[in-house]
């Protein structure tokens, strides 16, 4: 699968990819260290990469999950990032949970609001979602800053909710409807 916006390219990544990706993930390291969970240290080779990109195919094809990975039109084999809607429920639920992250170097551009905007319009509009969820730690201003500036609403705060990087984080979840469904 593959998206486009005026700057980014989204795509799908397979395990050939996996030394691209391995690249993207050591070179963030310490940036993405503070959002995300405590890594062990195979995380950051090459095997490893190579198993999560099996992951991610296998909970694509379950319909689980859709993770797509950020390159600069310009620059298609650079991978900036990635943006994930994953525990995708169907049924009378519809909802999603979204994910993304960006290399420290394209951060504070608009990147990251680019590639939410159309991974949001994929997630109503082909996979008929109604509802986006998406925590965030009240701390990470930047991050919060991205969804509210695409209309997601907080709806309340989750105590110690997530371990990361070792600690349990309060979170705030922030949430967006496709309220074309609702009428």
């Amino acid at each position: 699968m593959q998206l486009q916006t005026e700057r980014l390219l989204l795509r799908e990544l397979d395990v050939q990819d996996a030394r691209t990706v391995l690249d993207y993930v050591l070179r963030n390291r310490s940036f993405l260290e503070p959002w995300e969970i405590r890594r062990q240290e195979d995380y950051y080779t090459l095997g490893m990469q190579a198993e999560q990109l099996l992951l991610d195919a296998a909970r694509a094809a379950s319909g689980g999950q859709c993770k797509l990975w950020l390159s600069p039109l310009d620059e298609p084999a650079n991978i900036i990032g990635s943006v994930t809607i994953n525990n995708i429920v169907r049924g009378a639920f519809l909802s999603c949970h979204l994910g993304y992250r960006l290399d420290a170097a394209y951060a504070n551009r608009g990147f990251m609001t680019e590639a939410l905007r159309v991974m949001i319009r994929h997630a109503f509009d082909d996979l008929g979602l109604h509802r986006i969820e998406a925590n965030i730690m009240p701390r990470n201003a930047a991050s919060l800053g991205v969804v509210r500036k695409l209309g997601f609403y907080e709806e309340g705060l989750a105590l110690k909710y997530l371990l990361i990087n070792g600690q349990w984080e309060d979170h705030l979840h922030m949430v967006l409807r496709n309220t074309s469904m609702e009428e």
